[in-house]
């Protein structure tokens, strides 16, 4: 392709509402344009980005025996009730009817849809294990769409389905899985680490999600870099560091507190550490209200508290709900002489001595309260983990970092072989349920990760597995027949190679010409300038900015070289 016939509209200013650097550099390098909120154009630069993500994606995915689909984006109501989750997703699907008046939805994912065929069509254990996928576009009614590609309402995602006659086969093709989303991510070019994970609304025993470090990402990771144990911050089980009471029996003591009514401000009034004080939050779990209880320096973590409280559905309380039950508004809560509220407590809160709580009367705190002898409550991990805290394997310090997901794979069971009556028969002829899973990659999430792990001050620098181009050939001076043919030689040998290649002749300054190759990323360029004169040009390698000069006539097996040098 020559550049003057391609639609690269590249930018010089950063874009003032691009905050992540994968935003910015999608904008100015002229790979996307923003048609609504949280729903994009890709211009052909993207698009081709895309198209080699997806050919790694179907190469491993074919390598492992899957079978690839194409799946309607329009489901109909019925098939999501059968499943339950019509109504577990809430206002995340978008949703609408059609002329008839019959519910329909866009598809987030694809779980019930597979499932439906399978239940349809197969008998027999025979027939399994079946390991089917798509590559299809998804749609979620994100309510705070940002970060460009990163948190949109219309996306591409690769979603694969196992579905096993047992447990054991559930394992394999779970493993499976996962050394196919390793080769992927490889070949991607990514840095990335594999974590546990919550499964959310995907429901199910088990999952992991494939991550890479970002202070653009959405997730909040726990590392240990001891025994190598990670985890994302709604799975991590860590071990606050122990902290020592005084070994005094106290009475609760009423203390009037006016105004006080967050940890930071009772710190001041009562002369007292956030650790010494109980954090009360307020939930309804299936419409029953329980109290979470942390410590004062601590975070409740609501994935951690739905899976300890059973709940299928969790909210936080209202405030008229609050001071129903209560009596009083947030800031005066706690658990002393509580009765008809369900009384949840970190595990951080075992052992303690003589801590404050509120005491569900506003204005008002107790002093001196003791877990096990001023209230019962049931003790389980409630905490969100922070750095600092002990490993639960190792007992050695861990930290936490910000993470982009770019993969999830979760081990479902029987979650939707159950509900939709998805059966084969066994060798006994015994009708049993398929035991399935779910594996996703964002392809958007494999781009943006990219850009964010790298870029420099001048653009963005590919992997050369997934960049839009694989050389540029840069010509100085556009009416320098010399140069021209030299270039057209290049280009001509370059694309009957095999190569992407894009020819930039445009009637344009030089620097201009390279500004614009390293804004887009481009791998390698070629510059073909008055050097010809003396039988040389200069190779240009993106990645660490090194350049090398050489005859004419070595220039494409130098490109080999450095290329094959690169891959190994």
């Amino acid at each position: 392709m020559k550049w003057s016939e391609a639609f690269i509209p590249t930018l010089r200013e950063l874009p003032a509402d691009a905050e992540v650097k994968s935003h910015q550099l999608l904008l100015r390098a002229g790979f996307v344009r923003q048609l609504g909120a949280g729903i994009y154009s890709y211009l052909p630069l993207a698009q081709r980005v895309m198209e080699r993500i997806a050919r790694i994606i179907r190469e491993e995915m074919n390598r492992i025996g899957a079978q690839e689909f194409y799946l309607p984006a329009l489901h109909p109501a019925e098939i999501w009730k059968e499943s339950g989750r019509w109504g577990v997703m809430g206002d995340n699907m978008f949703r609408l009817k059609d002329r008839y008046q019959r519910e329909m939805c866009l598809g987030m994912t694809h779980e019930e849809i597979f499932t439906g065929i399978i239940r349809d069509s197969v008998r027999s254990y025979r027939e399994l294990p079946q390991i089917w996928y798509q590559i299809q576009v998804k749609f979620r009614d994100e309510p705070r769409p940002k970060s460009g590609l990163l948190r949109v309402r219309q996306f591409i995602m690769k979603d694969s389905y196992s579905f096993d006659a047992d447990w054991e086969g559930l394992d394999r093709s779970y493993q499976k899985h996962y050394q196919a989303y390793c080769a992927i991510f490889q070949r991607c070019g990514l840095k990335y680490i594999a974590v546990e994970a919550h499964s959310g609304a995907m429901g199910g025993s088990g999952s992991q999600e494939f991550v890479v470090r970002s202070d653009a990402g959405e997730d909040s990771v726990v590392s240990c870099p001891a025994c190598g144990y990670a985890a994302n911050l709604e799975k991590a089980a860590t071990l606050a560091p122990p902290l020592a009471d005084a070994a005094v029996d106290l009475e609760p003591e009423l203390v009037h507190t006016p105004g006080q009514k967050t940890i930071a401000q009772l710190t001041e009034f009562l002369k007292i550490s956030p650790a010494q004080q109980m954090k009360s939050v307020v939930y309804m779990g299936d419409g029953a209200p329980l109290l979470a209880l942390v410590r004062g320096d601590h975070e409740v973590n609501e994935a951690k508290l739905q899976s300890a409280a059973g709940a299928a559905e969790l909210r936080p309380a209202h405030g008229e709900e609050i001071r129903r039950f209560f009596g009083a508004d947030p800031g005066s809560l706690g658990p002393y002489r509580l009765s008809g509220v369900r009384l949840l407590a970190d595990t951080a809160l075992r052992g303690r001595r003589n801590l404050v709580s509120g005491a569900n009367r506003d204005d008002y705190h107790y002093r001196n309260l003791t877990p096990d002898e001023d209230f019962t409550p049931e003790y389980c991990d409630l905490r969100s983990a922070q750095s600092g805290d002990l490993c639960a394997l190792c007992r050695q310090p861990v930290e936490v970092f910000r993470g982009m997901e770019i993969g999830h794979i979760f081990k479902l069971g029987l979650k939707y072989s159950e509900s939709m009556g998805a059966h084969v028969l066994n060798e006994a002829g015994e009708r049993i349920p398929l035991v399935m899973g779910s594996y996703g990659i964002g392809l958007e999430r494999i781009l943006c990760a990219a850009i964010e792990l790298y870029s420099d001050e001048d653009g963005i620098v590919w992997p050369e597995s997934i960049a839009p181009f694989d050389v540029v050939i840069s010509q100085v001076n556009s009416s320098d027949s010399g140069q021209t043919r030299v270039a057209g030689e290049f280009y001509a040998q370059l694309e009957a190679s095999g190569l992407d290649v894009i020819w930039d002749e445009r009637r344009e300054r030089p620097g201009v010409k390279f500004k614009d190759a390293d804004l887009v990323g481009i791998p390698y360029r070629i510059t073909v300038g008055n050097r010809i004169k003396e039988g040389k040009v200069e190779i240009f390698r993106r990645a660490d900015r090194s350049r090398q000069e050489c005859q004419v006539g070595d220039a494409l097996q130098k490109l080999a070289e450095l290329r094959e040098a690169r891959q190994t």
